[in-house]
């Protein structure tokens, strides 16, 4: 997690608190359907960002704690 568009799309999960789609956040971030979408699987990678379903996803707690200051993400190590 070192790109500012990690943060922009953790932001567009929190601040919506729903379940959303690559497109809908790049159309809400001003960034491209596929560039969100490699970003979000690091982010998932990373377990800041679950996948609900194919081509949909949710902010976890983890990520949460990010945004709040909460977590440092030079700690992290991907999960599985």
């Amino acid at each position: 997690m070192q790109l500012p568009i990690d943060e922009r799309i953790l932001e567009a999960f929190e601040s919506s608190e729903m379940i959303l789609s690559p497109a809908v956040i790049a159309i809400n971030i001003d960034k491209s359907r596929d560039e969100v979408n490699r970003r979000l699987s690091t982010l998932v990678d990373y377990g800041l960002v679950t996948r609900v379903q194919r081509g949909y996803y949710e902010i976890t707690n983890e990520g949460k704690q990010y945004l709040e200051g909460e977590l440092d993400a030079s700690n992290l190590e991907p999960v599985g």
